[in-house]
């Protein structure tokens, strides 16, 4: 895989001619409790993207790391831009690539905030035949490990996204830390009232950010993790190659 930001125009010529795939990779700069570093989402989505590296015809594009993440504003360091701002500027970078031909991508993404806004942008770029783009999140079609090593689904900052950081960027995880993020950390994502959800922040429902058990995160499941979400990737990279680009447009009205 070649990562565009890396080569000269020259070369970038070849490789954009070679590629039939695209990838983008999103996530935040938020926070994730005092255990594991403001970029685990983004990093989480790099590592997935690099667990494909040795595929030919794929290209990948720089990290999208600031994304929707308004919702965490009270902890500190937690970047974050408008939806609407992310959706474009995702929807220009996916633009920018298919006008160099690159029409098929997969946005590998590391943050669930990102998600509407995500799914916004394909909806568009397909409609207007710009570019068939895949939103994908790193924990997408691995329900079965999920359930093996955890029993849950993916929350915040919990033994899931711990697990993986102690697999991709190990030296970032505050490993004393993780026992006071959970002795913080919600039950449950948002906070419930009669059928409504009106934990519109994360502070409403978590004091420490996290939700979650990140003490029973592990290295080992991290491992598993990376290996099930980069294998589900691959397999999706080598769908996308195979599809006639005018066969993924809208279908006419019958």
């Amino acid at each position: 895989m070649s990562l565009l930001h890396e080569h000269t125009t020259t070369t970038a010529a070849d490789v954009l001619a070679d590629a039939k795939v695209a990838l983008l990779p999103t996530g935040s700069v938020e926070q994730h409790g005092p255990a594991l570093p403001l970029g685990t989402d983004f990093m989480a989505a790099e590592a997935v993207v690099r667990s494909v590296d040795d595929r030919g015809g794929v290209v990948r594009l720089p990290t999208i790391p600031v994304g929707v993440s308004e919702h965490h504003r009270q902890f500190d360091g937690t970047l974050w831009t408008d939806p609407t701002t992310f959706e474009d500027y995702v929807a220009d970078v996916v633009a920018s690539v298919a006008s160099h031909g690159v029409k098929r991508v997969v946005v590998v993404n590391g943050h669930g905030g990102n998600s509407g806004a995500l799914q916004r942008v394909a909806r568009r770029l397909r409609r207007e035949e710009v570019a068939f783009a895949v939103p994908w999140n790193w924990w997408s079609g691995i329900d079965d490990v999920l359930e093996d090593e955890f029993g849950t689904g993916i929350t915040h900052a919990d033994e899931i996204e711990t697990s993986m950081m102690l697999a991709v960027a190990n030296d970032l995880v505050r490993e004393a830390a993780l026992a006071e993020a959970e002795a913080g950390a919600g039950g449950a994502w948002g906070h419930d009232v009669h059928g409504a959800n009106v934990g519109f922040d994360t502070i409403d429902f978590s004091d420490s950010g996290v939700v979650g058990r990140p003490t029973e995160g592990s290295r080992e499941a991290g491992d598993r993790l990376l290996s099930a979400s980069g294998e589900q990737l691959g397999a999706l990279v080598e769908w996308l190659a195979e599809q006639n680009v005018a066969d993924l447009w809208p279908q006419e009205h019958r």
